[in-house]
């Protein structure tokens, strides 16, 4: 499963056609919009003042607080749950094993497959949603019915195992629901609360921009805020036409810039949501800006609102009562983002617990090699195009070293100690990188962080590959795609930086935690075989 070869072009063209093909087909508009200027954008342009707010406003003098994570809020629900399906069984293991005892492994057999089977049921049912936990009656039904469910599987393959004591069974099956059932709804009804709260003070509404400022975009937003509350965060409106030329009642949403403008914005401020307000029927000019928001992390919907066509209802996505064609999603969706934190987070302790005596073996032979500091820090790309310093255990001679990385390591380099180098050739130079996944900097599989002044032919990587930059649509990694698949060490050549390019996006377009597993799995291989690290 190899990522296609590509030259010179990453721009996702089914994504456009695929847009193209929910338009009316229309002649392309020969008029452009008038450009302006814009003054620079600073944070505090988005005061409370100037811009609108689909939901109920603060009370004066009452401060909305930090924002809260949405993907760490389903995390720990889902964290909980984990926990509490299999604690639940056990005490009421506990509890009805009077007098028989069971085998451990058949115990913990059963704790974990109904836990699996419960989880599934609850994804299933859209639980694990800030909606969804803020509905405590449907949480508790759908707990009830998961636990019902993976419960009667358990039981089933009980008695199909040919398991000989049905008053026992019966006994810890009802002391397990009755048990998990009521620590689940508790713990439901604190998620509900809270989340109420949260999104009445504004703090897990999604931060949105419209693109557009005509009559199309002043309908949706109307509708949004009829049939949106609560939902979003409208910061502001981008147009390339001055507000003279916009419709009067769009004045009390700040105008942040032009189109041109959009891409710092979003990724400065972390919008969440990007609508676009442009009628269907302009269709180039569409077609244009959507070229230009594929490299964003964020959500890009189109509005349908006035629309002539007639497309099936699975087709839209509603907020509200609007509906919106949906057109690029976040590479990595909420849950997905919860879950492979969660895993990250605790796969690297566990390594680095695991790999302590291989990171002090490595440390003291750094330190004897040769004079200066242990660790190699340097400013990289990151998530969002933010920069991070990564940690490496120093393979250069200290006087030598290139932060900047102005020229790239090479086969032989006179810069690099001895040590150094069996460092480089084992990946173990990359092992203090688990703390940059502690951290929150790097995960453990994704794109790898490459250096502010990374250049081919003396080029800087982002002049070299059209959408260079769709790879930082997600967390960078320790290992990846790329790198199982060859595309390590050096690139000193065009075909080198095209080809991880492509795998990167690869990656991102196809991800799943079973991707990462499999990346996993594969990269001792690539370390112990590969040829390209030195």
């Amino acid at each position: 499963m190899n990522a296609p070869a590509i030259r010179r072009r990453h721009f996702p063209s089914w994504s456009i056609m695929g847009v193209a093909d929910r338009l009316p087909s229309q002649s392309q508009t020969s008029s452009r919009s008038e450009s302006w200027s814009y003054p620079a954008f600073h944070v505090a342009d988005l005061s409370a003042s100037a811009r609108g707010v689909v939901e109920e406003p603060a009370a004066p003098g009452r401060a909305a607080g930090e924002r809260i994570s949405q993907p760490l809020l389903v995390g720990a629900l889902h964290l909980f749950d984990a926990l509490n399906i299999p604690a639940s069984g056990l005490v009421a293991y506990a509890a009805a094993a009077q007098t028989i005892s069971l085998d451990g492994s058949w115990i913990w057999t059963s704790l974990a497959a109904t836990t699996l089977i419960a989880l599934a049921v609850l994804r299933r049912r859209y639980s694990y949603t800030i909606r969804a936990m803020g509905q405590f009656p449907r949480q508790a039904v759908s707990l009830g019915l998961a636990l019902v469910l993976a419960l009667a599987f358990w039981n089933a393959g009980a008695v199909l195992a040919g398991f000989s004591e049905p008053q026992f069974l019966r006994s810890w099956t009802m002391l397990w629901f009755a048990g998990c059932w009521a620590t689940g709804c508790v713990a439901r009804a604190f998620f509900a609360a809270a989340v109420t709260i949260w999104t009445r003070q504004g703090r897990l509404t999604r931060r949105t921009v419209v693109v557009g400022g005509g009559a199309h975009a002043l309908e949706t937003i109307r509708r949004l805020e009829t049939s949106g509350k609560g939902a979003l965060q409208i910061l502001g409106v981008f147009d390339d036409r001055s507000r003279a030329r916009l419709p009067a009642d769009i004045g009390r949403y700040k105008l942040l810039g032009a189109f041109e403008d959009l891409d710092l914005f979003c990724r400065e401020q972390k919008v969440d949501l990007l609508i676009v307000a442009i009628p269907l029927s302009a269709e180039a000019r569409l077609l244009q800006i959507l070229k230009n928001l594929w490299l964003l992390p964020v959500d890009v919907r189109i509005s349908a609102l006035g629309t002539k066509l007639t497309l099936r209802d699975r087709v839209y996505h509603h907020i509200g009562d609007v509906p919106f064609l949906p057109v690029f999603d976040k590479p990595i969706s909420d849950w997905g983002n919860a879950l492979k934190a969660s895993f990250d987070v605790t796969a690297a302790a566990l390594l680095i617990v695991a790999l302590a005596p291989v990171l002090a073996l490595a440390a003291l032979g750094v330190r004897l090699s040769s004079p200066g500091p242990i660790l190699f820090r340097q400013i990289r790309y990151g998530f969002n195009n933010e920069r991070f310093e990564v940690y490496k255990f120093r393979s250069m001679y200290s006087d030598r070293c290139d932060p900047a990385a102005l020229r790239q390591v090479t086969r032989n380099d006179p810069r690099v100690t001895r040590f150094g180098a069996f460092l480089r050739r084992a990946s173990i130079d990359e092992l203090p990188q688990l703390f940059n996944v502690l951290r929150g900097d790097l995960s453990l599989v994704g794109p790898r962080p490459h250096a502010l002044k990374g250049h081919v032919g003396g080029m800087i990587y982002e002049k070299v590959v059209e959408g260079y930059f769709a790879r930082h649509r997600v967390r960078p990694g320790i290992t990846g795609w790329a790198q199982v698949n060859g595309w390590r060490g050096e690139t000193d050549t065009l075909e080198k930086i095209e080809q991880r390019t492509a795998h990167d996006l690869y990656y991102i377009e196809n991800w799943s935690i079973w991707f990462d597993l499999k990346i996993l799995a594969m990269t001792p291989f690539a370390v112990l075989f590969g040829k390209n690290a030195f």
